[in-house]
């Protein structure tokens, strides 16, 4: 845990930004009965039953110091799924950044080793060196800042 904090106390470096990620499952729900409208002076009714059309995985990013943060929805939570975002932080997000410091959970996918099933060795090997990752502990995901 004082890891994580100490990383939180660090000043504003916009060549060593602090980013938090966290991913989410996410249900995707319809609704079985259509809502009534709204209409003045009342709120639009919606009933509680619904459709369960599937889920998805929500992956965020956010720095809080910089003010930056993205966020994108996959169909899965695979390795190749969270490699694609890593890559993402570091090529287009901070291009310029001498090194990231991520913040994350332990989550199965959460390792550089989902970097070497997405990308050849030489590319894998150059996002993981420009990444300096702080996991939270187990049952202390809430310490970072992107759940």
């Amino acid at each position: 845990m004082e890891d994580v904090l100490d990383v939180y106390e660090l000043p504003y470096d916009p060549m060593r930004p602090v980013v938090c990620m966290d991913e989410k499952p996410y249900q995707l729900l319809g609704d079985a009965r259509k809502p009534l409208p709204m209409r003045p002076g009342d709120d639009q009714k919606i009933d509680s039953e619904y459709t369960r059309n599937g889920t998805c995985s929500i992956f965020a990013f956010v720095e809080p110091l910089g003010g930056t943060h993205h966020v994108s929805v996959h169909e899965h939570r695979t390795a190749l799924d969270w490699a694609l975002e890593i890559k993402y932080l570091s090529d287009e997000m901070f291009p310029e950044a001498e090194k990231i410091i991520l913040v994350m959970d332990n989550l199965n996918t959460h390792k550089a080793a989902s970097l070497y099933k997405a990308f050849p060795p030489a590319e894998a090997r150059r996002i993981i060196k420009r990444l300096e990752i702080h996991y939270t502990p187990k049952h202390g995901s809430w310490l970072d800042m992107a759940e």
